[in-house]
């Protein structure tokens, strides 16, 4: 039994994605592209030459466009100000009164918290929103009204 270079290609991308399943390196996904692109052209019968070059470019360029996308910026901000990761920030809270130094002590989730004034000009008694959870301490910035 003689197997075409079509055949031979998608088995090489298939051994790819088996390989990809079962170590998680979304790399070799990129390399399986490479392998389809290599069978897509010979089907439409060019060279070996013109096989691995393709499929060389294909993988090659797919593996370096995730590794620069990887490398780029974080998208996500700090953790203490992050909704996604503290799920308090954005809740309200009730001040009753603010010590001189900026800090008072509130009830929240029915656990007494040591709060901070993260917001601009003076602290004054009233309900409050979760800006930032540093710690064990709830930064607190005015509540709009």
């Amino acid at each position: 039994m003689s197997w075409t270079a079509p055949t031979l290609w998608w088995l090489v991308a298939g051994a790819l994605v088996a390989a990809e399943l079962a170590t998680g390196t979304f790399y070799l996904l990129m390399l399986a592209l490479g392998a389809a692109a290599a069978a897509m052209a010979s089907h439409l019968g060019l060279g070996l030459t013109a096989q691995l070059v393709i499929g060389a470019i294909v993988g090659g360029g797919a593996v370096a466009a995730w590794h620069l996308r990887r490398q780029g910026p974080a998208a996500s901000a700090d953790a203490s100000t992050n909704r996604d990761i503290n799920l308090d920030i954005g809740s309200t809270v009730h001040v009753p009164e603010w010590r001189a130094d900026g800090t008072a002590r509130v009830s929240y989730r029915g656990a007494p918290w040591d709060v901070k004034w993260a917001g601009s000009g003076p602290a004054a008694p009233g309900d409050h929103l979760i800006h930032a959870v540093e710690g064990n301490r709830l930064m607190l910035v005015r509540a709009s009204t």
